[in-house]
């Protein structure tokens, strides 16, 4: 009950900083989020709003990475599993525990497109100065990687371009 309501209190307090944020002008640059081990960053002008997770409905002959289609908030949202879309590979099995962390980012309505990235676990919001160091993106990369980052403790965080990604002719042809 405790971690509930702890759990709580962080979606009110990140609800606050991201509004606090877009009227004050911006000072965190990125929403820090976690999927199966991997840290990324998603830029806060092409994020949209934050929601607890929902099963999908599921949608015969679609790729493993789309889970299928949720009511959020009245509209209707594609869910893609970031982790497995980035990493090609078909999603992890998640406890009851770890779902009660993951959330449904949804894409930024600016972007055009009903789609929501089930995440792990919110990490809160980043800013440049919370880190280290920077990279480009190694060569290979998808289009959609931003710069790779590195905070004070050593951990890598990706940044994803969430315009880029919901432009890619992958993400968007979701059919087997």
């Amino acid at each position: 009950m405790a971690n509930r309501e702890a759990l709580r209190e962080l979606q009110s307090r990140l609800a606050t900083r991201l509004q606090a944020a877009r009227s004050e002008g911006v000072q965190a640059s990125w929403l820090a989020v976690e999927a199966a081990g991997g840290k990324y960053l998603f830029p806060l002008a092409q994020s949209g709003e934050i929601f607890p997770f929902t099963s999908a409905q599921a949608v015969p002959y679609t790729q493993h990475w789309f889970l299928g289609v949720a009511n959020l908030r009245g509209g209707v949202y594609g869910v893609v599993d970031m982790a497995s879309f980035v990493a090609g590979r078909a999603p992890a099995a998640r406890s009851d525990a770890s779902r009660a962390e993951s959330r449904l980012v949804a894409l930024n309505a600016a972007l055009d497109v009903n789609c929501a990235l089930l995440i792990d676990r919110l990490a809160g919001l980043r800013n440049p100065d919370a880190f280290t160091a920077s990279s480009e993106p190694a060569a290979g990369s998808p289009s959609y990687f931003g710069n790779a980052y590195t905070d004070a403790s050593g951990a890598h965080w990706q940044e994803i371009n969430l315009q880029a990604l919901s432009q890619q002719p992958r993400f968007l042809s979701i059919s087997a």
